[in-house]
């Protein structure tokens, strides 16, 4: 053999086995790829709000670190202008340190309900504020107090909820209305959620849709209910149901199948969900928030 044939067979080997080394990293890594997800993980912050009370910055990192991207706040100071004890300039440094988003958050707009619409659009405005400094595109109404729940405090609600979206349009901002179970209990044959779904205006009134409420009190499905008024529920609330207390739990642990619920995003039109455990802890907020968290990655997020 000459030497250019023993050339020829030591590049031919070398070619050989640097393709097989090739195709065997090319199938590896097509194995190991793992797609985008559609949407951010979010998390409700109430959930969270023992451990945000003593540590907000620390608290605000392991909310990081477990994958979330993106928050929905809540308590508002509109005197001070404070989230969490910061002022909101600080509180988007934070945030963005930590390359968390936050889209929306729940204002008390429930204290105004009973006050002159001019009082009203005055807190609107201070929220307003808040929110464009975060980036935050809805401004959501959370609450009724147990004074505000007959159907004629619903009314006023649909009508408040109108008033909130005309102002917050003007700023390139929604309102959104969050569902607990009492808009879903029969009053002499009318529910609440239909006064607010049918009595508002539905190009200035978004719905964030509570999932473990619905699926607690209603005796319409998600599915019904995105049917009736589809591309307005824009944010979910995501919780698991307890099998035997019906309390809440963590993903995962509860009765809820969310297979069947999470291929609906786009007829609802949702844009964002949110995680949230308002208690009822296996341990404590922050191992729930964990656990949750790996139940979404590892088994729901693909059905979205």
């Amino acid at each position: 053999m000459t030497q250019s044939d023993q050339f020829s067979q030591i590049n031919r080997r070398s070619f050989l086995i640097q393709s097989g080394v090739l195709a065997t990293a090319a199938l590896v890594g097509l194995a190991s790829f793992k797609p985008k997800p559609k949407y951010r993980m979010g998390l409700q912050l109430f959930t969270i709000r023992e451990p945000l009370s003593k540590d907000p910055k620390g608290t605000f990192k392991k909310v990081a670190t477990l994958g979330y991207e993106n928050l929905e706040t809540y308590g508002f100071d509109a005197i001070q202008k404070k989230y969490y004890g910061y002022d909101v300039k600080e509180f988007r440094k934070v945030l963005e340190d930590l390359n968390l988003a936050t889209t929306s958050g729940h204002y008390d707009l429930n204290s105004y309900l009973g006050k002159p619409n001019d009082d009203l659009i005055r807190y609107v405005d201070q929220c307003i504020e808040g929110a464009k400094e975060l980036n935050q595109k809805y401004i959501t109404w959370p609450w009724l107090d147990p004074q505000s729940r007959t159907i004629e405090k619903f009314k006023l609600v649909a009508e408040k909820l109108n008033v909130i979206g005309e102002r917050v349009k003007k700023a390139k901002l929604s309102v959104a209305y969050h569902n607990h179970d009492f808009e879903f209990i029969d009053q002499n044959g009318e529910i609440g959620y239909d006064i607010i779904m049918n009595e508002t205006d539905a190009s200035l009134v978004k719905l964030q849709i509570d999932l473990y409420w619905v699926m607690h009190s209603s005796r319409q499905t998600p599915h019904e209910l995105f049917s009736k008024e589809p591309g307005r529920f824009v944010m979910w609330h995501v919780k698991d149901m307890d099998k035997v207390r019906r309390d809440y739990t963590e993903l995962g642990n509860g009765s809820i199948d969310y297979k069947v619920i999470l291929p609906d995003t786009k007829l609802a039109g949702m844009e964002e969900y949110f995680i949230e455990q308002g208690g009822n802890f296996a341990t404590d907020p922050m191992k729930s928030i964990a656990d949750s968290a790996v139940f979404m990655k590892q088994n729901l997020e693909k059905y979205l």
